[in-house]
C-alpha cells in the first residue's frame, strides 16, 4: 500500500479538497481530509475568467501561479494535521482549477489552471496533473473522469447503482453486471442555485435547500430551461460553467416579475428533473440505488426531491456505503495518480468517448 494526496477544486470555486489515501489500487482507505478556503479575491477572478470577461495572459498567469501556491499549501496543511511526513507520500494527483472546458469546439480543448511545478517544489512530491488532455486527444470529452474510480469502489453490482456526484456541475456513473461503465454530465448542479442566492441573499450556498423550499417552482420557466439541446444529447457528453452560467439563466427571466425564492425553487427542480430523467433510464433490478455524493448531497431538500422523482430507487449518500461523500472526487484523482505512477490505465473510452485506454496525466518531478 502506498501513500497519495488528492487535490480538487470544482466548479463551485469553494475551495481546495485535500485528501490523503493509502491505496494499492484497488482497495483505497482514506487517512485524512481537508477544506482549504480560497481566498475571496482569487475566487473572483476565477469566476471572472470561467463567465467569460475580459482578460489577459498577464491575469491568467498571476491565476496559475497563485492556484499553485494554494493546492500545495493545501496538502503541507493536510499532512501536517496528520503528523505525516512528505518522504511518506508516493505523489499528489492534483485536478487543477477549470477555467474552460470546451470538448466539442472545432478545436477541443480543457484548461484547468494551477501551476503544478509549483506544489512539486514546494511540498517536495512528485506530482501528477494535466489528466483531462490526454483523453482528449484521444477524441474523447476529457470528462467525466471519475466513474473508473467508481467503478473500482463499487464494482458491478446485480442492480444497477448510480453514483451521482452534484457540484457545480452534476455528474453520473451508471453501474450494471452486465453493462459497461456509462458515465456522463447531466447539466447543472448546485452552480446556478448558488450563483443565484449569492446574487440576492449574499450568501454562498443555499443551506439545506431551505430558500428552495420556502418558494413554488415555475413551471413555465422550468420547460423552458428544459428545453436546451444539452439534455437531449447523445452521450459520451460534459458540460461546465461556461454554457450554465448565471448570464446564460438571464435571459429566460428578462422583463419578468418573478419572486426570489420561487426562481431558486425552479433552480433546484431543474437540478433534479434534469438527472432523475437521465437515472430512470437505468433502471434493472430489484434493488435499484442512487448513491450521491458531492456539496448537493447535503441539500436536504434536493434529496427529497430525487426521491419524488425516483421512487423506484432508494436515494442515499455514499456514506452509507463508507465512502465520505463530501471526499470522493479528491480521492479519485489522488487514485487517477496511482494508475500513473504504475503505468496503468484510467480512462474508460466507453465513458469519454477517446480512442482508447490511456494512462492519464503528466509527471512534475520534485527534483
Amino acid at each position: 500500500m502506498e501513500k497519495y494526496i488528492g487535490l480538487m477544486s470544482g466548479t463551485s470555486l469553494d475551495g481546495v479538497d485535500a485528501v490523503v489515501v493509502e491505496t494499492n489500487g484497488t482497495t483505497i482507505n482514506l487517512l485524512g481530509h481537508a477544506d482549504f478556503p480560497m481566498d475571496p479575491q482569487l475566487k473572483a477572478d476565477l469566476l471572472a475568467v470561467c463567465t467569460g470577461q475580459q482578460t489577459n495572459l498577464k491575469v491568467i498567469g498571476e491565476i496559475d501561479h497563485h492556484l499553485g501556491h494554494l493546492f500545495a499549501d493545501a496538502a503541507l496543511h493536510l499532512l501536517h494535521s496528520l503528523h505525516i511526513k512528505p518522504e511518506e507520500i508516493t505523489a499528489i494527483g492534483s485536478h487543477g482549477q477549470t477555467v474552460f472546458h470546451s470538448p466539442d469546439a472545432q478545436y477541443p480543448f480543457t484548461m484547468q489552471l494551477g501551476d503544478s511545478n509549483i506544489i512539486a517544489a514546494k511540498t517536495g512530491i512528485n506530482t501528477i496533473a494535466d489528466f483531462r488532455r490526454k483523453d482528449m486527444a484521444l477524441g474523447g470529452q476529457g470528462a467525466p473522469l471519475v466513474p473508473a474510480f467508481h467503478h473500482t469502489l463499487f464494482g458491478k453490482p446485480e442492480s444497477t447503482h448510480v453514483i451521482l456526484n452534484i457540484g457545480g456541475i452534476s455528474n453520473i456513473s451508471i453501474l450494471q453486471k452486465d453493462s459497461p461503465v456509462i458515465g456522463y454530465d447531466t447539466g447543472p448542479g448546485n452552480m446556478l442555485m448558488d450563483a443565484w442566492i449569492t446574487e440576492h441573499q449574499q450568501v454562498s450556498y443555499d443551506k439545506d435547500g431551505a430558500w428552495a423550499r420556502s418558494g413554488q417552482i415555475i413551471d413555465e420557466l422550468l420547460n423552458q430551461l428544459k428545453a436546451h439541446d444539452y439534455f437531449t444529447r447523445p452521450y459520451p457528453k460534459s458540460t461546465g460553467r461556461e454554457l450554465f452560467n448565471l448570464d446564460w439563466f438571464a435571459q429566460y427571466i428578462e422583463n419578468k416579475h418573478y419572486q426570489t425564492p420561487d426562481v431558486q425553487a425552479t433552480l433546484l427542480e431543474f437540478t433534479v428533473t434534469t438527472i432523475a430523467d437521465q437515472v430512470i433510464r437505468f433502471h434493472t433490478g430489484d434493488d435499484a440505488k442512487l448513491l450521491v455524493c458531492g456539496g448537493g448531497a447535503h441539500n436536504h431538500y434536493l434529496m427529497e426531491r430525487l426521491q419524488v422523482h425516483l421512487p423506484n430507487w432508494a436515494v442515499t449518500t455514499t456514506n452509507d456505503y463508507n465512502v465520505d461523500s463530501d471526499n470522493m472526487e479528491a480521492m479519485a484523482f489522488a487514485w487517477l495518480a496511482q494508475r500513473h505512477i504504475h503505468g496503468l490505465p484510467s480512462n474508460l473510452p466507453e465513458v469519454t468517448g477517446a480512442s482508447r485506454l490511456a494512462s492519464l496525466g503528466v509527471l512534475y518531478s520534485k527534483n
